[in-house]
């Protein structure tokens, strides 16, 4: 039992020895080359300067934002706001529940444009949700119908004015030059 007991305790000593020196080998390993993402500027090539960040402009909002009586830029929060309470809602979705509210309200109170998006973040379609705020469904179509028109026409007449801007800019030939001034004849003093 004695060499059994001694043959034993040495092959473990063997094993563990040969374990340790192979974790030590690998903890020694150098470590893997980590590949660029991008590829690097060419020699010839200057970096180009980080520009500030610009403001957004919002596009999408200037031919409606004048008949709603906002900014473009208070659309442009309002929608962001509206697509973090529903990440579904669509451009024309808000712009044509702004319309409608602006549209309907006077006539029904309930009509909101928070009440239209709520709706609409239910899953009801905006037919269905101003049937739900009282409308029957002729009256849901028509205001719907209504509310399309005036929407293409507020972007046509932007589309347009922003032509006719483009057209307007002056060159240096159509500045008027400040004519000289004419020499005031002298008084006489007395």
């Amino acid at each position: 039992m004695k060499v059994a007991g001694l043959l034993s305790r040495f092959g473990l000593t063997v094993l563990l020895v040969g374990l340790g020196g192979y974790a030590t080998a690998a903890a020694q390993k150098p470590a893997p080359k980590v590949k660029p993402t991008m590829a690097p500027p060419k020699p010839g090539e200057a970096a180009k300067p980080a520009k500030a960040a610009e403001p957004k402009i919002p596009g999408n909002f200037k031919g409606i934002a004048s008949k709603l009586n906002t900014t473009p830029a208070a659309l442009e929060t309002a929608f962001d706001a509206a697509r973090t309470a529903n990440p579904k809602l669509t451009h024309g979705q808000f712009v044509a529940a702004n319309v409608l509210a602006q549209n309907l309200s006077g006539k029904n109170p309930a009509i909101t444009t928070q009440a239209i998006l709520d709706g609409l973040k239910g899953g009801k379609s905006i037919g269905q949700t101003l049937q739900g705020l009282g409308l029957n469904d002729k009256q849901a179509d028509a205001a719907e119908k209504a509310a399309q028109k005036e929407i293409k026409a507020a972007e046509k007449a932007a589309k347009e004015a922003a032509e006719a801007a483009k057209e307007k800019k002056p060159d240096k030939d159509d500045l008027k030059k400040p004519e000289p001034k004419k020499p005031e004849p002298k008084k006489p003093a007395f």
